[in-house]
């Protein structure tokens, strides 16, 4: 037991070089205290509990595959995250394949006019330790399309650029710029809407 305390002690960059020299204990450490805020990224992406299981996982076996690759020029948990929303893009990218793009063809009718509104613009982020209010954004968070969802939580939470996100996404940073607008709209309007029901 003693070794597990040591294990417990040391912080991540050290848990990850122990790791890089394959030390199992060492990498079990790390994924002992980031699993959940892993599984909670997929969740986010996926909105489906066994897939965002079974995408968590998977990512975990490729941090330790390709954990000699980690420089360091990130946090651990940054890097890692980055895996899960690659290993989720290429998921939801298969899923997309087996349905029509009609919300995409609405938008682009409508897109010229939408750019030219205000943008509503929220902080997903702000006060998240409140859980009336976290429970809020993830209800949201759920009435949103795939692709609304994606871009909105690459950019708000992960805080990628739009050219990042649309290389990501495989889409234009047009159409990447539109989504965003129409998820964060989305988004405020009903965050509005059950703040309402709660005063109400």
């Amino acid at each position: 037991m003693a070794t597990q305390h040591k294990y417990a002690e040391l912080a991540d960059d050290k848990l990850v070089r122990l790791a890089q020299r394959g030390d199992m204990l060492a990498f079990e450490e790390l994924v002992g205290r980031h699993r959940d805020k892993i599984y909670a990224r997929a969740f986010s992406m996926m909105r489906n509990e066994d897939e965002a299981v079974d995408l968590s996982q998977e990512a975990w076996v490729k941090g330790w595959q390709r954990l000699k690759q980690f420089q360091g020029d990130s946090s651990f948990v940054t890097w890692m995250t980055r895996i899960v929303i690659n290993l989720c893009l290429d998921q939801l990218r298969k899923q997309k394949r087996h349905r029509t793009e009609s919300i995409e063809l609405m938008e682009e009718e409508s897109g010229g006019v939408e750019r030219q509104m205000p943008v509503v613009t929220i902080n997903p982020t702000e006060g998240l330790e409140r859980s009336e209010l976290r429970q809020r954004i993830d209800k949201a968070l759920a009435q949103l399309s795939m692709e609304h969802r994606t871009v909105l939580i690459l950019h708000e939470f992960e805080e990628l650029e739009y050219k990042e996100i649309a290389k990501r996404m495989q889409c234009s940073i047009g159409t990447v710029m539109s989504r965003l607008f129409y998820a964060r709209r989305k988004m405020a309007n009903l965050m509005a809407s059950y703040k309402r029901e709660e005063l109400s």
